[in-house]
């Protein structure tokens, strides 16, 4: 397949066609008074995520309750804001 050229304006006012070929698979070579400047080509697709929920179940074991200030209220600006 050869690669497809386009001048500056021509993408610019067919954009949406050429958008619609690089993603078929073509690359698109836009050029500047007939000097390459840029190119268009279809981003490959990632790898799909396999990850599977809890698939790291038992792996992390927690010390202490999650749920406690780690620092006393005394020291919380907010807290003593609010008793005044």
């Amino acid at each position: 397949m050869t690669m497809k050229k386009t001048s500056i304006a021509d993408l610019k006012n067919r954009l949406s066609e050429h958008i619609s070929l690089v993603e078929k698979g073509e690359e698109i070579e836009v050029c500047k008074r007939n000097i390459p400047v840029a190119r268009f080509v279809p981003i490959r697709p990632n790898k799909p995520n396999n990850t599977r929920l809890g698939c790291g179940a038992g792996t992390v074991e927690i010390f202490g309750d999650l749920t406690r200030p780690l620092i006393p209220p005394s020291d919380w600006d907010m807290l003593a804001l609010r008793g005044k």
